[in-house]
C-alpha cells in the first residue's frame, strides 16, 4: 500500500497498466489497492478513463532522508510509521525494549491518538504531525519542572519560522493560533522520577488538514492560518532544532529561567479565568506561572499556585 502511495503521491494521473508494471502486480490488484486506500485512509482518488488514477491533492509523506536534508547538525534517530496506534505508546514500548534515547516516533496517522485528560486526539493519515521525542532523565525532579510549558515554547517559535503570526500558549500544554487550538503537547512518564526515567514529549501539530467533524473545540491548522501547504518533513527538522535548541537550556537552567518569557507568551494573563478538576471549579485571575511551571491564580486577592496533568483551564463567561 505504502508502494502505490508513493507513485501517486505527485498528485499526477497515472494509468493503471504502469502502476501494476511497477508494483509488479495485476491491473485487477491495482484496483483492489485503490479502493483499500481509498477506505483504509480516507483518500480521495479520481479515476479518469483513459488516463488513469489521481490522488485528489499530493501527498507530503515523512521520509528519514528529507528530514536530514532539512536538519542542521545530525538529527535525533526516528522511527516513522505509516499507521501505529499511538506514537506516544510506541516510544514507552521502545524505552522499555532498551532503545537508547533520545529518539522520535512519528506516523502518518494514529488509530489511537490520545490527548490529555484521556481525550481522542484525531489523526488523519498525512495532513497533520503527530510527533513524540523519547529522552532519558537521569536523577532529579528538577528536569521535570515545567517542562510541558518548555515545549509549548519550542513550538511556538517553530510555527513562527512558517509565518504563523497570532500564535501563543495557553497554560498548561495548548498553543492557540488565532485563538483557536492548533497544537496539543502530552508528556507521560516511566521509571523512578528521583532516579532515572524516560519521558515521552507527544506533540500533535495541526498542519494541512483543513476538515474534521470530529473535532469538539474550536481548531486551526498551519494551512489554514497561512494558506500554505507545509511540508512535514521542513516542519520535523524545524521542531526538533527549536526543541533541542530549548531543552538544553531547561537542563542547565531550569524552568526559572522560562518563566518570563513564558508569561509574555500567555493568551490569557491577566484574564478571569476557571480553573477546573473534575467536579470542581476555582474562578480567578491568572497571574502567569511559578518557577515550577504551576498556574499562579489570584483568588479573592490571594495568589496561590496550582499544578497537576487534570487540570483544565477555562476562560470565564464574564471575560
Amino acid at each position: 500500500m505504502l508502494k502505490l502511495l508513493n507513485l501517486l503521491k505527485d498528485g499526477r494521473f497515472h494509468s493503471g497498466e504502469a502502476l501494476g508494471a511497477a508494483l509488479g502486480v495485476s491491473r485487477s490488484a491495482v484496483w483492489k489497492q485503490l479502493q483499500h486506500l481509498e477506505s483504509e485512509l480516507n483518500l480521495t482518488i479520481h479515476k479518469v478513463r483513459g488516463r488513469g488514477y489521481q490522488l485528489a491533492a499530493p501527498l507530503n509523506l515523512l521520509e528519514a532522508q528529507a528530514i536530514a536534508g532539512f536538519s542542521e547538525g545530525e538529527p535525533w534517530p526516528a522511527f516513522i510509521h505509516d499507521s501505529i496506534d499511538s506514537t506516544n505508546a510506541e516510544g514507552l514500548r521502545l524505552a522499555a525494549q532498551g532503545q537508547a534515547a533520545p529518539f522520535l516516533v512519528l506516523a502518518e496517522r494514529q488509530s489511537a491518538g490520545r490527548g490529555r485528560r484521556g481525550r481522542e486526539w484525531v489523526s488523519p493519515f498525512a495532513e497533520n504531525l503527530y510527533y513524540s521525542l523519547v529522552l532519558r532523565i537521569d536523577g532529579g525532579m528538577r528536569q521535570l519542572e515545567g517542562l510541558s510549558l518548555v515545549v509549548g515554547l519550542a513550538v511556538m517559535r517553530t510555527l513562527k519560522t512558517f509565518g504563523l503570526k497570532d500564535v501563543g500558549l495557553k497554560w498548561p500544554n495548548d498553543v492557540l493560533a488565532s485563538g483557536r487550538k492548533i497544537t496539543g503537547i502530552l508528556l507521560e512518564l516511566v521509571g523512578d522520577p528521583a532516579d532515572v526515567c524516560h519521558v515521552v514529549l507527544g506533540i500533535g501539530i495541526n498542519v494541512n488538514m483543513q476538515g474534521a467533524e470530529q473535532i469538539d473545540q474550536p481548531w486551526t491548522s498551519m494551512r489554514g492560518e497561512t494558506g500554505q501547504l507545509v511540508d512535514r518533513n521542513r516542519l520535523v527538522a524545524e521542531l526538533s532544532q527549536h526543541l533541542q535548541h530549548e531543552l538544553a537550556r531547561h537542563r542547565r537552567y531550569g524552568f526559572a529561567a522560562f518563566q518570563e518569557e513564558w508569561e509574555q507568551a500567555h493568551l490569557w494573563q491577566g484574564r478571569k479565568v476557571s480553573l477546573v478538576a473534575g467536579t470542581t471549579r476555582i474562578d480567578g485571575v491568572a497571574r502567569g506561572v511559578d518557577g515550577q511551571g504551576g498556574l499562579r491564580l489570584e483568588i479573592d486577592g490571594v495568589e496561590k499556585s496550582f499544578s497537576g496533568g487534570e487540570l483544565s483551564l477555562r476562560l470565564r463567561d464574564d471575560s
